[in-house]
């Protein structure tokens, strides 16, 4: 009897608020799958790499390597002295002392180097001018001597 008296009151209603109703469950059953898979898929996670990384200054013979990056990005060469990150002994990456934009290659995953390179390039700002302030004292120094 209890069925009866809910089929009727579904027969009452109108026709459009049924469609939305059916609609918006649809909708919901929707989110509900793709909340279960992706719930269900394993967490991406990034790589973990063992991969050497060394940070130095440039010298001469990294004008090709410099060249190389800096085509890729279709750039040219920075001028100055340049902070290099190293991965497994290829430089991958180049910051300028004098600042300006970093050059990296596109094809490796560089990301995370370049605030490493922008904390080196201030330290060796920072002891540059830690040495020329104690040059100039040294230099104060001997000649009141």
């Amino acid at each position: 009897m209890q069925n009866q008296k809910s089929e009727r009151e579904g027969d009452m209603m109108h026709p459009q608020f049924r469609i939305d109703l059916l609609h918006e469950r649809q909708h919901q059953l929707e989110l509900d799958i793709r909340r279960t898979n992706l719930l269900a898929r394993p967490a991406d996670q990034a790589p973990v790499t063992d991969d050497g990384v060394a940070l130095r200054l440039c010298s001469v013979h990294d004008d090709a390597a410099l060249e190389r990056l800096a085509v890729l990005e279709g750039r040219s060469v920075p001028s100055g002295r340049l902070v290099l990150a190293e991965v497994n002994g290829t430089i991958v990456a180049a910051l300028p002392l004098s600042g300006g934009a970093p050059l990296a290659d596109p094809f490796r995953a560089t990301a995370h180097l370049l605030p490493l390179l922008r904390l080196r390039a201030s330290q060796l700002e920072r002891a540059t001018g830690t040495r020329a302030r104690l040059a100039g004292a040294l230099s104060l120094h001997r000649g009141r001597a």
